[in-house]
């Protein structure tokens, strides 16, 4: 007998209704999110219905509904796959930091990284895009930001050790968050602007990564 465990988010909170608990409702719930990434790839989420998502998927819309209850869970679901992604390679960018100059580094390849993804993955910037119109998505965003930033915030401490962790997680986050809005400038644009955005960006956010200005006078 297929068994699913009930998720104990609301059925209306974008989440998926159930969570699969056997390797048959894996299979299927994986079959779904493929079938729903190949659907945004050719025309976008905004024209998918859940009809064509399981006729696609070759399951009734019935068994749809049992693990999705409407087409933003299917969305939130493959955003919180991409974003758990992204966390594990900035936390694996940022592992060996120790220096400040390693910290530059590490960061820059890190940008450089995510936004090659952007360029290559219409499903990744088309699900970046629906977050923006949905409000539970775009607290999904922004706990997302807090989690790198917290990654981040590790990294500076170590390459800034004297700096207070206060200040460190407030930059962090700042440039965390900003760096979502600047990708998603970056990719509005034209590739060549886009680039020069996304240098312009990680030069803005070197900035954070120096010790703060003392204040005071020297004594004689």
């Amino acid at each position: 007998m297929d068994q699913t465990a009930a998720s104990p988010a609301s059925e209306d909170d974008g989440a998926m209704r159930k969570s699969p608990t056997q390797k048959r409702s894996r299979e299927r719930v994986e079959h779904i999110l493929a079938s729903a990434c190949r659907l945004i790839a050719e025309r976008g989420s905004d024209t998918m219905r859940m009809s064509e998502l399981a006729e696609l998927s070759g399951i009734s819309i019935g068994s749809l509904y049992q693990y999705f209850p409407d087409k933003a869970a299917v969305v939130r679901t493959i955003a919180e796959r991409y974003n758990a992604v992204s966390r594990t390679c900035i936390a694996d960018g940022l592992a060996h930091v120790k220096t400040t100059d390693d910290l530059r580094q590490a960061f820059s390849v890190l940008i450089d990284e995510y936004y090659e993804i952007f360029l290559a993955e219409p499903v990744m910037r088309d699900i970046w895009s629906a977050m923006q119109a949905d409000k539970a998505l775009r607290d999904i965003e922004l706990a997302e930001s807090r989690e790198n930033a917290t990654l981040l915030a590790a990294a500076m401490s170590r390459a800034l050790p004297n700096e207070s962790r206060e200040r460190l997680q407030v930059s962090a986050l700042l440039v965390m968050y900003f760096g979502e809005c600047v990708m998603r400038l970056a990719i509005s644009t034209g590739e060549t602007e886009g680039r020069a955005l996304v240098e312009a960006y990680k030069h803005m956010a070197y900035q954070s990564f120096e010790p703060a200005p003392r204040t005071g006078h020297a004594t004689s």
